[in-house]
């Protein structure tokens, strides 16, 4: 696992609480592969449990329903030194209703370190993590491989990651605009790194990323922040941009550095307005820190603020145009050496800075995992077999952030998929997924689906 930053993942402030998130969504579908397997004690793998959302999910569910009767047992495999106060909590919450053990290893380990076929296996956040520290694609399609051996004919396999793009390709070209300072600047510090550190797939001759600043070409290192700025490049890349600005954003915010902390977990953190359109209120405390806010700055969050007990809340869009120009004066003391905003940025860049989010758009995801489960020798085949097995959540608040501040904004957004781990003699299941996958793949994708689908097989799905 090269560059897996463990001390960083399991530090308590990330692990504990901002990894520690949306337990219903990363174990619902845990929950629905469990009504439909038949075993009598099912056994259930979650690779790369984090804090234990899922977990504590999980367990309350199988306390108010039929479930708890089956005995479920719950395998859990961590990293190995990424530790989580949370997740030792909840794992004792699990064994009031089940059995759950933790070990350690990596994903790319899977068949040593399960002993037989299981279930369900769920991984949350996990593939971009394997693609990034694991090899690349070489390491996906790897484990894409491992998965029908370890699991039973018939279990199932619960995906969760980053929502790609919509485009056919990750490598097509588009257009983008920036006129934000925030922006820029972080353009201007994260995009060369990204290029020459991480793992990513754009090192083609039509992949280089052409930035224009006053009708130049000028190199994305010595943008501007003052001047609009024109970039062409690929679109997945624009995709890496977009969703590293966020997850560094929410960690500036998360350290305090900018002079005030919003609460981003909990009740609180779901104040909404307006939930679909992703407008809600802003729960906040001042810091002892220095504000990166100007005076008058300063004055307006104040004035615009109501207070609630020990804190203030604000409007969000407010809250979001006070951050930017906070992050401005945060990004340009990172890059004069000031010590602390150079020390939350670059613990941002050994966590997330190097990994690759969008590494397959789902026509691309949902056609590897089938060629390359029927290349694994077990005469099954990884697809989703229902509908409903293909989900899309998106994030409403940050796509109204980034529609207030982009000319052309990717959705952001979490992806779901239910993949069965389907016999190939069972023709009708097979009908069935092909089905559920045409309406999500080109036809070329289509073709390799089929032809994976009756290797080895005179007959037709």
């Amino acid at each position: 696992m090269l560059n897996f930053a463990r001390e960083h993942k399991s530090e308590a402030g990330y692990l504990d609480v901002a990894a520690n998130a949306h337990g219903a969504e990363k174990g619902l579908l845990v929950h629905r592969a469990l009504g439909r397997v038949e075993a009598a004690r099912p056994h259930v793998v979650e690779i790369g449990p984090g804090g234990g959302a899922a977990v504590d999910h999980l367990a309350a569910q199988l306390a108010a329903e039929p479930h708890q009767d089956r005995g479920v047992r719950l395998t859990l495999i961590e990293a190995p030194g990424v530790v989580s106060r949370s997740l030792a909590e909840a794992v004792e919450r699990f064994n009031r209703v089940g059995e759950c053990v933790l070990r350690h290893g990596f994903a790319q380990d899977l068949a040593d370190l399960l002993v037989e076929p299981v279930e369900v296996i769920s991984a949350s956040a996990l593939l971009h993590e394997v693609y990034s520290y694991g090899g690349g694609y070489p390491g996906l399609h790897a484990m894409m491989r491992t998965l029908p051996a370890v699991l039973t004919p018939g279990g199932f396999f619960c995906y969760r990651d980053v929502f790609g793009v919509e485009a056919p390709s990750l490598h097509e070209r588009v257009i983008q605009s920036y006129n934000s300072r925030s922006w820029l600047a972080f353009l201007r510090m994260f995009t060369p790194q990204y290029l020459s550190e991480g793992r990513h797939p754009y090192h083609h001759a039509e992949d280089e990323l052409v930035a224009r600043q006053n009708s130049r070409i000028v190199p994305v290192s010595e943008l501007d922040p003052a001047t609009c700025a024109v970039i062409t490049a690929p679109v997945g890349l624009f995709r890496e941009i977009q969703r590293h600005y966020l997850t560094f954003r929410d960690q500036v915010w998360r350290s305090g550095a900018l002079g005030f902390t919003p609460v981003l977990d909990g009740e609180l953190a779901a104040d909404w307005i307006d939930f679909r359109a992703g407008h809600k209120r802003v729960h906040y405390r001042l810091t002892d820190k220095v504000s990166r806010l100007p005076e008058q700055r300063q004055i307006m969050l104040a004035a615009m603020s109501e207070p609630y007990g020990d804190h203030h809340t604000i409007d969000s869009d407010i809250f979001d145009l006070l951050t930017d120009v906070a992050l401005i004066a945060f990004l340009g003391a990172a890059e004069a050496g000031d010590a602390e905003c150079a020390r939350v940025w670059e613990s941002w860049l050994l966590r997330e800075g190097r990994e690759t989010y969008a590494y397959l758009t789902l026509d691309h995801l949902l056609t590897a995992f089938a060629v390359h489960s029927a290349e694994a020798g077990t005469d099954t085949l990884l697809l989703p077999a229902q509908d409903g097995d293909i989900a899309r959540v998106d994030r409403h608040y940050y796509n109204r952030f980034l529609g207030k501040r982009l000319a052309n904004p990717l959705p952001d957004a979490k992806h779901l998929v239910l993949f069965r781990n389907i016999p190939r003699e069972d023709t009708a299941s097979l009908r069935r997924a092909f089905d559920v996958v045409r309406d999500h793949c080109g036809k070329p994708s289509l073709a390799r689906i089929y032809a994976a689908i009756n290797r080895g097989d005179n007959g037709t799905p």
